[in-house]
């Protein structure tokens, strides 16, 4: 994997190259000191993964994100100091098309005093997804207790913060359906997620809890360490299972879960992302007889996981971004 590395600081660059120096088969690509460098340096030669800094001269690494996705299209993995600290700046980067974002290993007197095991866990992630080419199945699932609420349910993972703060933000504040979103972040920013998505709608958001039922007007988002599933009751279970997740949460984990237990009025929603997680969840919706929506090409950050479902015959409707929520209020109106 060719990976080119966009820091302003030698010491994080240092830091960088030793993680990256504990895998055979990582090779750095280029070094880029301020995201105008980073967006020039992308076009001549094409690195299979960008590791962004946030805070830079020049141009920082939302705004490098934004031009390298409209240019020259590739993963681009947020590495910055304090992902908590910069939180606001992580969500617009994500908006932007970055796949997800770590805190930057840190030389110690000998060595990485901070371990540089989070960063390879998120770079093997993102292998994992581009190596991932198979086509998903659209699994049958079986009648389950009947449910009277409706829901919405989404997923999205890279693009997915700016499309969902989009799509939220046009719901009316007593809209009709309960809507739970999967986006793939890390736990350590989950919190600051919910915080950020809440400015960005009418809607009550809140993290989901375990037992808690979707309801009308509230936006539950899964958390950042374990998959998300409703229950036979309708209610919420967080899971580690299944383990071999790329990522966690899942969308397809969810999607699955709403396949095979809510027996109410549903709609599936598959946003912006990298990868194909949700398309094989989506595809057992559509299956079930649920309405099933991926966003289109034109506006998604990241055409991966929306294109996969698309190709499965998943999608049931595929849509701009702009037409989601309108589509949305017009089939579960108000309370």
């Amino acid at each position: 994997m060719r990976i080119g590395l966009v820091n302003d600081s030698i010491i994080a660059i240092e830091a960088l190259r030793r993680t990256l120096a504990q895998r055979p088969g990582f090779e750095v690509a280029w070094v880029a000191h301020d995201g105008a460098q980073a967006v020039s340096m992308c076009a001549p030669v094409p690195p299979d993964l960008v590791l962004m800094d946030l805070v830079m001269p020049v141009m920082d690494g939302v705004a490098a994100t934004r031009e390298i996705m409209r240019r020259t299209p590739c993963p681009i993995l947020i590495v910055t100091s304090d992902v908590g600290h910069h939180a606001s700046l992580v969500f617009d980067a994500m908006g932007a098309g970055a796949v997800d974002a770590v805190d930057t290993p840190v030389l110690g007197a000998s060595d990485l005093a901070r371990p540089a095991s989070a960063l390879l866990a998120k770079i093997d992630a993102i292998a994992a997804l581009q190596a991932d080419a198979g086509v998903p199945q659209m699994a049958a699932a079986p009648p389950a207790a009947t449910r009277t609420d409706a829901l919405v349910a989404i997923g999205a993972s890279a693009g997915g913060p700016a499309a969902l703060a989009t799509l939220l933000g046009r719901l009316p504040a007593n809209f009709g359906a309960g809507v739970v979103v999967v986006q793939h972040v890390d736990d350590a920013f989950v919190s600051g997620m919910v915080e950020w998505l809440d400015q960005q709608t009418p809607l009550t958001v809140r993290l989901a809890q375990p037992g808690e039922r979707p309801s009308a007007g509230v936006v539950l988002l899964a958390g950042g360490n374990r998959h998300l599933r409703v229950d036979a009751s309708g209610r919420c279970v967080l899971t580690d299972e299944p383990k071999e997740a790329v990522y966690r949460p899942s969308v397809d984990v969810f999607l699955q879960s709403v396949a095979e237990n809510w027996r109410a009025r549903a709609v599936g929603v598959l946003l912006t992302g990298m990868g194909r997680d949700g398309a094989a969840g989506l595809g057992a919706m559509r299956t079930q007889g649920f309405i099933t929506i991926a966003q289109d090409r034109a506006t998604s950050a990241v055409y991966g996981m929306p294109k996969a479902a698309a190709e499965a015959g998943a999608a049931s409707q595929i849509l701009p971004l702009a037409a989601i929520a309108p589509q949305l209020a017009a089939m579960f109106g108000t309370v």
